[in-house]
């Protein structure tokens, strides 16, 4: 599915957050966006989940505008938000049970959660996991919406930096599996540069894309993204260029 976001304007109060703000996502593409705190990333994610409404513009799957919440969208904030009492299989087939699948979807889980790598962790609690096996859970749960689209808000930014890594080796194989279409927030630059196809850097509030930056390789490895100096300086400097 292609996404379309077309002029889109919102604005708490007076000060102005998204001004015009245009760009599309092709089925399939990665595309991470950076910028500054406060620049609207977070709140472009809530505009496509259906969470905030524009004050105008608008959102287009394939053409056909979409407004409110959309199947097409699966929304994973950065806290991986299962809740405590909830066992990690009944925690991921939320979803599920909302719509009154969940019996159907305790199978399709359960199948699904060797690749995901939570096998044996069905009938543990979430205080008895990992912070990284708990972003797992939270991650298969979002794809168990069968969303075409994922909305990815720092989901790994709680993390230490070692955990941070093997999550990022993880979701880039996944992702090159699922091949779903993927927006990713992040503040982390070796994170956007590893994992993307695209980046789109935000100026400050109201600015709108400053950059789009391609990244082209496909055989990506850590020793690749060791090399990628001069790319990270150039993201870095437009960043700091927004934040004086």
């Amino acid at each position: 599915m292609k996404l379309s976001v077309n002029n889109l304007y919102f604005s708490y109060g007076d000060q102005h957050i998204l001004n015009g703000l245009t760009f599309e996502a092709a089925e399939g593409e990665f595309i991470s966006i950076l910028g500054p705190s406060g620049c609207g990333k977070s709140t472009l994610l809530n505009i496509l989940a259906g969470i905030r409404k524009p004050q105008s513009g608008q959102v287009q799957i394939d053409g056909k505008e979409t407004k409110g919440v959309n199947g097409c969208f699966a929304y994973m904030p950065q806290n991986d938000l299962l809740l405590p009492w909830r066992t990690i299989l009944d925690n991921v087939c939320l979803y599920g049970e909302i719509h009154h699948q969940k019996e159907q979807m305790k199978e399709t889980a359960q199948a699904q959660m060797a690749r995901f790598g939570l096998q044996g962790c069905e009938d543990k609690y979430p205080d008895e996991l990992s912070g990284g096996m708990r972003q797992r859970a939270a991650f298969l749960r979002t794809a168990l919406c069968q969303a075409e689209i994922y909305l990815l808000d720092e989901p790994f930014g709680a993390l230490d930096v070692i955990t941070r890594s093997g999550m990022q080796d993880w979701l880039r194989e996944l992702y090159s599996n699922l091949k779903k279409t993927i927006l990713l927030v992040t503040h982390d630059t070796d994170e956007a540069i590893y994992l993307s196809d695209r980046i789109l850097i935000l100026g400050k509030a109201g600015e709108g894309i400053r950059r789009e930056i391609q990244v082209k390789e496909k055989n990506r490895t850590r020793e690749w993204l060791y090399e990628q100096g001069k790319l990270r300086a150039e993201i870095y400097r437009l960043i700091q260029e927004e934040t004086k």
